[in-house]
Formats: C-alpha cells, structure tokens, sequence
C-alpha cells in the first residue's frame, strides 16, 4: 500500500511537471509573438479595424517600433506617432543594437529606439511625426531614412515641463553617412 501511494505521488508530481511545461511552451508559442516579432499583420489589421470604427480612415504607413520594454520615452514617442495618424507595431527585445547594426546606423548618432516604415526606411530615435511624413512622402534620392541623435530634451517623447533643447534632424545616406535634413529650433517647430 505505502509502495503504491509513493508510486501514484511520483507520477502525480511528474504529470504536473509536464503539464506545466506543455503550458508554458504554448504560451510561448502564441501565434501573436515568434521570437520576439509581432505578428505584424493581425496587429495592422486590428488596428486598422479600431481606426475605421472610429470613423477615421487606416494610417498612410505603419512603423515597426524595435525598443527595450522598460523605455519611457520610447512608448511615449510611440503615443506621438499613434497620435500624428502612423500605425505602430510595438516590438520589445532585450537589447535593439543587432536592429542598428541591421539598418547601419551609424554608433555615433544611435539613440533608445529604431523604427522601420513598411516600405522599409528607418527612423532612428526621436524623429517627430511631422518630419517622417514629409520624408516619406519625397524620400531624398540616395537616403534611407532620418536621425536624431541621443535623446534631445523636447523632443517627442522626451518632455520634460517646458525644457526644449535644440537638435538636428540628419538624413541617413545609403552609404551610411549623414547629411542634415532639418534643423528644429524651437519645440512649435515640431508639429
């Protein structure tokens, strides 16, 4: 009897044991996140149901928004392009410099976050809305996208009471330099 029970109790243990770990790794395998991507099409489309219901028309283009999760000013930059008509695909990693190294963005002009268009131009830190529109609407021949290097007071998603520092908007060159691409001098200048 007491050989039986101790039996029934290691199997019961070891039973919990896998079933936990079946959970786990379904939970892990959710059909909305694989290896730390969003499933970037059922999130366009959700959002894009959400702004038609509003009686809003879809974004013109949707960012892919590559952050730590821990960043403040990267999900508030991410309220300010939402909030400026861009789709966004959030997508949270540990660290984000493979992404940099991916879209070559320069070391020395590198900031908290990275974002790609979905006709693939990157935008490197704190770029208003207003500037990443005008881009992608008359992208500069031999360009891939713009950068605002560090993390400027003022600037989208980095607000801070009425504190403005000034701060160049560089134009990414597909050789990997930069060229300037708008100076902003004042925090109106943004929007």
């Amino acid at each position: 009897m007491i050989f039986e029970r101790t039996v029934c109790t290691g199997l019961l243990a070891r039973l919990t044991v896998v079933l936990a770990l079946m959970f786990l790794v379904a939970s892990c395998s959710d059909d909305s996140v694989t290896n730390g991507k969003s499933d970037q099409s059922e999130s366009r489309r959700l959002a894009d149901t959400e702004t038609m219901s509003a009686g809003k028309t879809a974004p013109a283009h949707t960012l892919t928004v590559y952050k730590t999760p821990s960043c403040g000013c990267c999900n508030d930059w991410v309220s300010h392009i939402k909030s400026e008509g861009f789709g966004a695909d959030v997508v949270n990693q540990d660290t984000v410099a493979h992404i940099k190294d991916l879209y070559g963005i320069p070391t020395t002009v590198r900031s908290c976050h990275t974002a790609v268009s979905d006709n693939n131009f990157v935008f490197e830190g704190h770029v208003p809305a207003k500037y990443i529109d005008a881009f992608l609407s008359a992208p500069p021949a031999g360009s891939k996208g713009l950068v605002v290097p560090a993390m400027p007071l003022g600037s989208p998603g980095m607000e801070l009471e009425d504190k403005f520092q000034a701060y160049t908007i560089y134009a990414l060159k597909d050789n990997g330099g930069l060229a300037i691409y708008q100076k902003v001098d004042s925090y109106q200048q943004q929007f």
